[in-house]
C-alpha cells in the first residue's frame, strides 16, 4: 500500500482532513517534524479529529530518523517544481508519497537529491500557484490506488 509523507506540516486543518483521507482509504501517515501545531490528545479533541484514533500515524523528529527508522519503499516527491506529471507515472503498491509544507514545499536540499523523484499535478490555470495541500495529496493519493490497489480489483 502507499504511505503517505508529511514534511514540516504547518497548518492543523490541512493535516487533519490529510488524516481523514488517510483513515478513508487505509493509508498509513507519516509527520517529519517540525509541525506546525500540536497533536495533543486535547487538541484533537478540540479540532473534532473524532478519527484520529483510527488514523496510522507516526511523527518522526526529522527526515534522516524517518528515512532510518521507517525503511521507506520507492518515494515520489510532490512539488509545483516537479517536471513529470503525476499521470505520466506508474506507481506501485509500496510507494512512498511525500509533500512538503504550505508555505515553502519541500526543503531546499530536496529538489536536487530526489530531482528523479519529483512529480508534479499539471495545473492549467495561471492565477494560482499551487493547490491546496490536502487537494493536492487526495489527487496524487487516489491516483496512484487507482493505479495500484483498485486496479486489481481490491477496494
Amino acid at each position: 500500500m502507499p504511505h503517505v509523507v508529511l514534511v514540516a506540516p504547518e497548518i492543523p486543518q490541512n493535516t487533519g482532513t490529510i488524516g481523514r483521507l488517510c483513515v478513508c482509504t487505509e493509508t498509513p501517515l507519516h509527520l517529519i517534524e517540525p509541525l506546525g501545531f500540536s497533536l495533543d490528545e486535547a487538541h484533537l479533541r478540540r479540532a473534532g479529529l473524532d478519527y484520529w484514533r483510527y488514523l496510522d500515524v507516526t511523527v518522526h523528529p526529522t527526515w534522516e530518523a524517518f528515512l532510518e527508522r521507517a525503511r521507506p519503499g520507492p518515494l515520489r516527491f510532490c512539488s509545483t517544481k516537479g517536471a513529470r506529471s503525476l499521470y505520466e507515472v506508474r506507481f506501485d503498491e509500496g510507494d512512498w508519497l511525500v509533500f512538503g509544507n504550505e508555505t515553502s514545499g519541500l526543503p531546499p536540499g530536496f529538489y536536487e537529491r530526489y530531482r528523479e523523484a519529483l512529480l508534479t499535478i499539471p495545473m492549467p490555470g495561471r492565477h494560482a500557484r499551487s493547490h491546496n495541500l490536502a487537494n493536492a495529496v487526495s489527487i496524487v493519493l487516489y491516483e496512484a490506488l487507482r493505479q495500484t490497489r483498485w486496479a486489481a480489483g481490491a477496494v
